[in-house]
C-alpha cells in the first residue's frame, strides 16, 4: 500500500524545514515517510531554484545590525520581491544568519556562508533552501563589521532596509547615535579628508577642472551670443534653433550665424583659459566635496550651524568618530 503522509508527519516536516504545504506533501510522499530523504528531496528543489533564478535581480530584501561582546555586524539577505523580504521567516534567517556572523566574528562573506545556523546547516544551504520554499532567488550581500567597543547601531525607521554602525574613540551613546542617523541620512563616502581613497580624490578634481573649464567656456559664448543680439533659448541646441527657424523667429542665415559664435568663440576660450583661475575654483569645488561627503566635515543634521566634529567636540573635546559602515537596499 503506497504511502500516504498523515498531519502529524506534514506539520513536523514543515517545523524543520519551513517548506510549504504542498512541497512538504510531495516530498513525503516520494520517500515515502523518510523524513532525512525528504529534507533532502526538499533541498534539491531549492538548488534547483536557485540555478534556474540565478540571472534574476535581487532588488529587495533585509538588512539588519547586530552588536554584542566587541563587535558589530550588519548584513543582507536579497532577494526578488518586498512580498518576501517582508516575510517573518525571511526576516527570521537573515537575523540567524546574523547572529551567527556576530558571535564568530566573522571577518568576510565567505566566512558567513560557512558558518552553521541553528539547526545545524551551514548558512549557504540554509539561503538556498529558502530561495526553494519562496521560489524567488536570494543571495547574502552587504557584510560589513567593525570590532572594538563603542559602537552603536541604527536600523532606520525599523524598517530593515538601511542600517549604520559609528564607533567612537570613548563611549559616548547618545553621540554616536546621532551620527548613525548621520550616517543614515547623509551618505558620507569618508570619515574626513584623509581617509578618502586617492582615486577618488583624482576623479573628482579631474571631474571639477572640466566642469570650472565647461562653464567657463558657456559664459562666453552666452556673452557673445548676447552681444550679437541673439535671445539664448533659441541659441541654447540644434531643437531650439529648428524651433526657431519654424516659427519665423530667425531665418537659416541668422542660425548659420548662431553655430559659427557657438563654434567659434567656444574653441577661442578654450585655448585661452587663465590656468591659475581654473585650479582656484576646482579647489572651491573640492573643499565643498569634502564638506558634502567626509562625516566630520558635513553639516550635522539637527543643528546646521555646526558640523559633526564641532558637535561631537561640544560634547567632550576629545571625543572624535573611530569607523562607520552604512548598507542599504534602496536605490539613491
Amino acid at each position: 500500500m503506497a504511502y500516504k503522509p498523515n498531519m502529524e508527519d506534514i506539520k513536523k516536516l514543515r517545523t524543520m524545514t519551513g517548506a510549504g504545504l504542498a512541497d512538504v506533501k510531495k516530498a513525503l510522499t516520494e520517500s515515502e515517510g523518510d523524513f532525512e530523504r525528504a529534507m533532502e528531496i526538499i533541498r534539491e528543489k531549492g538548488q534547483a531554484i536557485a540555478a534556474k533564478r540565478s540571472d534574476r535581480e535581487t532588488s529587495n530584501g533585509c538588512v539588519l545590525v547586530k552588536a554584542a561582546e566587541g563587535f558589530a555586524a550588519m548584513i543582507a539577505l536579497k532577494c526578488e520581491t518586498d512580498f518576501v523580504a517582508n516575510g517573518k521567516d525571511f526576516v527570521a534567517l537573515t537575523q540567524d544568519i546574523l547572529d551567527a556572523a556576530v558571535a564568530a566574528k566573522a571577518k568576510s562573506l565567505d566566512e558567513v556562508k560557512a558558518l552553521a545556523i541553528a539547526d545545524g546547516t551551514n548558512v549557504q544551504d540554509a539561503v538556498v533552501a529558502r530561495s526553494g520554499i519562496t521560489g524567488e532567488k536570494m543571495e547574502l550581500d552587504g557584510y560589513l563589521f567593525i570590532e572594538g567597543g563603542n559602537v552603536s547601531i541604527y536600523d532606520h525607521m525599523g524598517k530593515h532596509l538601511l542600517c549604520t554602525m559609528v564607533q567612537t574613540n570613548k563611549a559616548a551613546e547618545e553621540q554616536a547615535h546621532a551620527i548613525a542617523m548621520q550616517v543614515a541620512a547623509m551618505n558620507p563616502v569618508a570619515l574626513d579628508e584623509a581617509s578618502v581613497p586617492q582615486e577618488v580624490k583624482d576623479t573628482e578634481l579631474k571631474v571639477a577642472i572640466e566642469k570650472t573649464k565647461e562653464e567657463q567656456v558657456n559664459k562666453a559664448v552666452e556673452a557673445a551670443l548676447k552681444k550679437a543680439g541673439f535671445n539664448l533659448y533659441i541659441a541654447e541646441n540644434e531643437e531650439h534653433i529648428a524651433e526657431g527657424i519654424a516659427k519665423g523667429n530667425i531665418t537659416e542665415a541668422q542660425a548659420e550665424e548662431i553655430r559659427k559664435i557657438k563654434v567659434e568663440t567656444a574653441a577661442q576660450k578654450a585655448a585661452n583659459l587663465p590656468e591659475q583661475m581654473i585650479q582656484n575654483i576646482a579647489k572651491g569645488r573640492m573643499n565643498k566635496f569634502f564638506k558634502d561627503s567626509c562625516l566630520l566635515n558635513q553639516e550635522f543634521i539637527q543643528d546646521g550651524k555646526l558640523s559633526v566634529s564641532d558637535y561631537l567636540k561640544a560634547a567632550d573635546k576629545e571625543l572624535t568618530i573611530v569607523d562607520f559602515k552604512r548598507f542599504t537596499l534602496r536605490a539613491e
